[in-house]
């Protein structure tokens, strides 16, 4: 538990999670305590409107629009999927003039996050790729799902998700997966020491996963319309609720809502920054990202940024802190050295 979080938000939060929780439900492969049943149409996006301000830093231009924006330290890159979502598009952190590189993929993805050591994953309908960065290999494992999401668990296990609602437990030396079923969908996977946190964007819920057991556990709402997830180095996964308008704030040790905060506008994509304890959540409506410390037990306002046009996605630079902001719409990959805009 974390000593900065007041009395108050560790009862409230109790509290809500005495409320959201009901009975275990058995649904096979897995089985958890589930909030109400709903079934919601997740927000696809939010739509930008033209920008009025020039982006905060810099911006290096793009090929196509970019999504998925996510940083693999190993390489120094920032990697994003294309338009088509069948490439990447790999960026030089260190070199903002070597134009960026694409990287064909052996379909379409849904999704790319880090891996391990120069490795990105890229959740595919079929399959999950791992891609190597330094030579441009794949590795594919063929699952037979429709994947939205992967993540590295802290032993090296990598899972992913997909959108019957199973997570699969992948072996790529065997090219064999196992499932753990119970979801509606699998859009998110939260990685912390504590384990695996899965997000259900139609039943609007983070979901305990016990890989070990093939289970899955407690189960919260989470808002009214979650989007994305990010977790931090205290074990927090960090939720934005675009439907409610809410930076939602969970422990992983003990799946509790310890921090919610409303954002002022819908907010969409979520980064942390561990160098400065600063959550980055981008609101594309007004074309901004905004920075809050969780240090106070509450959210509070640190930074304000006006961005490129159609911010849907954002990663942070672990070695520097410099937040990176991709465009959907292809006006490019923005910079923001936040500690220089201050």
């Amino acid at each position: 538990m974390n000593a900065r979080h007041t009395p108050w938000h560790l009862l409230a939060a109790a509290a809500s999670a005495c409320l959201l929780v009901a009975g275990c439900s058995d649904s096979g492969s897995g089985s958890s305590d589930e909030p109400d049943a709903v079934d919601l149409e997740p927000l696809t996006g939010i739509t930008s409107p033209e920008t009025s301000t020039p982006p905060s830093g810099s911006v290096v231009l793009s090929p196509s629009g970019l999504h998925s924006t996510t940083f693999e330290p190993a390489t120094r890159s920032i990697v994003a999927l294309d338009d088509a979502r069948t490439a990447l598009t790999v960026f030089d952190a260190d070199d903002a003039a070597v134009p960026p590189r694409s990287v064909p993929l052996p379909g379409e993805a849904a999704d790319v996050v880090p891996g391990s050591d120069g490795i990105v994953l890229a959740p595919m309908n079929g399959g999950l790729a791992a891609i190597d960065l330094r030579s441009s290999e794949i590795r594919n494992v063929d699952i037979g799902s429709n994947l939205l999401s992967a993540a590295t668990l802290s032993d090296g296990t990598v899972v992913a998700g997909d959108d019957s609602g199973s997570i699969h437990i992948v072996d790529f030396d065997a090219n064999r997966s196992q499932s753990i079923g119970g979801l509606t969908s699998v859009d998110a996977l939260a990685s912390t020491e504590h384990g695996l946190a899965a997000l259900d964007r139609h039943q609007t819920s983070l979901t305990e996963v016990d890989v070990d057991d093939r289970s899955l556990g407690l189960a919260l709402r989470a808002g009214t319309g979650a989007a994305h997830l990010d977790t931090d180095e205290y074990g927090r996964i960090l939720v934005t609720d675009a439907a409610g308008g809410e930076l939602l704030v969970y422990s992983s040790d003990d799946l509790l809502l310890r921090q919610r905060f409303p954002v002022g506008a819908q907010p969409w994509a979520v980064a942390y920054d561990d160098k400065s304890d600063t959550v980055w959540v981008t609101t594309p409506a007004d074309n901004e990202v905004v920075g809050y410390t969780l240090d106070t037990g509450i959210p509070v306002e640190s930074h304000r940024f006006s961005t490129v046009r159609q911010p849907d996605s954002i990663t942070v630079d672990p070695q520097t802190g410099d937040l990176y902001v991709g465009s959907a719409t292809g006006e490019g990959l923005q910079r923001i050295d936040t500690a220089e805009q201050g």
